[in-house]
């Protein structure tokens, strides 16, 4: 190996190194915002999760789709609860200024708006199924 084969390998692996640090870097940033909006969101979770809107919520889910011969699937994913009925899909994400309900149709976000956790579960049932 030649000194020049030499010093073009040490300086590959200076740049390959070099890069790895900028990666490192940006990825430790991308997890410590995500670990920031995790927390700032954790008490809107925590009554989303525990609180009496979503048992009345799932109560009225079951209700209206038994009613209208639809099956509605729901299920939590981390801290979002999901429901499902055919064609169409809920989301209650909570966020750093509270809930927010995602509403999908053929799998394409259709609107989204903020959610008052002390209003009426049946109203939102009837809206999203409407």
């Amino acid at each position: 190996m030649s000194f020049l084969d030499n010093l073009e390998n040490n300086l590959k692996s200076l740049e390959s190194a070099g890069q790895g640090r900028e990666d490192a870097a940006r990825e430790q940033k991308t997890r410590t915002s995500a670990r920031a909006e995790a927390q700032a969101a954790a008490p809107h979770a925590e009554v989303l999760k525990k609180g009496p809107f979503t048992t009345e919520l799932m109560k009225q889910a079951s209700r209206i789709g038994f009613a209208s011969r639809t099956k509605v699937h729901m299920a939590w994913l981390g801290s979002t609860l999901r429901l499902e009925a055919r064609e169409r899909r809920l989301e209650l994400r909570p966020t750093a200024a509270g809930v927010v309900a995602v509403y999908f149709e053929n799998g394409k976000e259709t609107a989204s708006e903020p959610l008052d956790l002390a209003g009426s579960a049946e109203a939102l049932v009837r809206k999203w199924l409407a």
